[in-house]
């Protein structure tokens, strides 16, 4: 795994500036949030790591070796999209090989990778079955088994939960973290949840406007947050309303879910 760095990072798109001049580093195997409203240029950063968007200045490192300018399949970063982005004619096995296959990867390094992903996710029985049969939580499952084959120097998340329904996203947080832990992989996370950054994330880092607002454990957002909230109700998911310190729209920002939700998540 790696270190990823960004420096003075900007991104226009004609009049209209998406990211304003962002600096923040992702240590070696830290789970990294980027938490902010929709709108807020969370996953067009998100996107300029991947090499998917080209910024209009700044840099990007990866281990120490500056690609900003590199494409996508130059960098050894692994995406995981909202939507799952997986191929519906192909079984999970065929799915989660694909990657190492185009790599012609030989076929018992392909057998053995894809196996030991299988086993992380606990989807060993789901190897033969076809993508457009399973339910949510297995399709990103199988998402991420996809990711995880390719053993890259990075994964980044775009909202992977965002297409589950509440329940099973609380489920999906905790075993999330737990793959985390296990695979000691540096992370970009993007969200807009603020409970799922609390349950799993080392840092989070605020975004509005195109701004990093804040940064720090979720520790330090909860006791010092740059965004004021009066819950309205005892509920984490109960909504909030919230008044903002600075230019923070009044539709979003943090609830303040206590330690020991994210202690539970992590359970």
């Amino acid at each position: 795994m790696a270190e990823i760095r960004v420096e003075n990072l900007h991104k226009s798109f004609a009049a209209f500036t998406a990211v304003r001049d962002s600096t923040f580093t992702v240590p070696d195997g830290d789970f990294f949030c980027l938490l902010g409203p929709s709108g807020c240029g969370k996953t067009t950063t998100l996107r300029m790591i991947a090499g998917l968007e080209l910024p209009t200045s700044g840099r990007i490192l990866l281990g120490g070796e500056d690609v900003t300018f590199k494409r996508a399949s130059q960098r050894d970063i692994a995406f995981v999209f909202q939507l799952f982005a997986l191929y519906p004619h192909m079984n999970v096995r065929t799915n989660i090989a694909y990657p190492l296959r185009s790599q012609a990867m030989l076929r018992d390094d392909v057998s053995r990778r894809v196996d030991e992903a299988a086993r992380i996710l606990r989807i060993t029985h789901l190897l033969d079955r076809s993508v457009s049969g399973l339910s949510s939580g297995d399709r990103q499952r199988v998402a991420l088994g996809r990711a995880i084959v390719r053993e890259p120097l990075a994964f980044l998340l775009d909202e992977p939960l965002g297409a589950l329904d509440a329940e099973f996203r609380d489920v999906m947080c905790g075993e999330l973290r737990a793959l985390h832990d296990r695979l000691k992989a540096t992370t970009v996370y993007v969200t807009h949840d603020q409970l799922e950054a609390m349950a799993m994330a080392d840092t989070i880092a605020l975004m509005n406007q195109g701004m990093i607002e804040q940064r720090g454990t979720p520790q330090d957002i909860y006791d010092r947050p740059a965004l004021a909230c009066a819950p309205s109700t005892s509920s984490c998911r109960t909504t909030r309303r919230c008044a903002r310190k600075s230019s923070m729209p009044s539709t979003w920002a943090p609830r303040r879910s206590s330690p020991s939700t994210r202690r539970r998540a992590r359970a």
